[in-house]
């Protein structure tokens, strides 16, 4: 038996775009270099308060022992609003999400007009001819909603890579910033943060960001001759 159809509505449902097909939320992304950021305050703890001793014979002689360490830290979210690398990747990211929306929304819109004719000429249809095609309709919307996912796991992959790239260049230049400057420790300092006071003489923000830049500079110039990115702090 064909489908039933009702005056003035579509037989098939469209389901919109799955949620992730949207662009991401800054705040998703930069959960990596929150990650990356928040380097252990359980060390800050374990250095500040651990004893450090020896037992010699039996006489178990205990000493506490004094370390000197160096600890910074920075806003990440100021980092992630003027670092030029994720402004970037953030913008080609939008930018592929809002492409493969119209290409889903696209291919929606042409199995939608499909079962508008299907509806208008369903009266003069024989009842073989209807049933073959609401099966035809049928495997075009499985395949749309195969499409669907197929493009949310794209961007969700390329995503991922982002983080990926995006903590290796924040670690790899924090290791080489802390080295330089005789850093033990950098903490990241800004509400949700497991750190309640931090004089602003700790304080590496400005820093970091102007370092990272010029480290994205670089590279880019290496690939772009010419090319110039701002330093500007927001």
């Amino acid at each position: 038996m064909p489908m039933a159809v009702m005056a003035g509505k579509s037989v098939f449902s469209f389901f919109t775009l799955h949620p992730v097909l949207k662009f991401t939320n800054v705040k998703n992304v930069s959960i990596v270099l929150n990650v990356v950021l928040t380097v252990a305050v359980v060390i800050l703890y374990y250095l500040h308060f651990s004893e450090a001793g020896s037992v010699e014979n039996t006489d178990a002689k205990v000493s506490n022992v004094h370390m000197d360490y160096s600890v910074a830290y920075i806003n990440s979210d100021t980092v992630l609003a003027n670092y030029d690398y994720f402004k970037e990747v953030q913008e080609r990211l939008k930018e592929k999400s809002e492409k493969l929306e119209t290409e889903y929304q696209n291919r929606a819109q042409g199995l939608q007009n499909e079962v508008n004719d299907y509806q208008r000429t369903l009266a003069s249809l024989t009842i073989g001819q209807a049933k073959a095609i609401e099966e035809s309709l049928v495997k075009k919307q499985q395949n749309l909603r195969l499409y669907q996912e197929s493009l949310t796991q794209e961007l969700l992959k390329e995503e991922s890579a982002i983080n990926q790239e995006l903590y290796e260049k924040v670690t790899s230049f924090l290791q080489a910033y802390s080295k330089d400057k005789g850093l033990q420790l950098v903490v990241k300092y800004n509400q949700g943060s497991d750190v309640l006071f931090a004089s602003d003489s700790m304080d590496i923000t400005r820093s970091v960001i102007e370092g990272l830049n010029e480290t994205y500079r670089n590279e880019q110039s290496q690939s772009v001759p010419g090319k110039s990115d701002t330093t500007a702090v927001e």
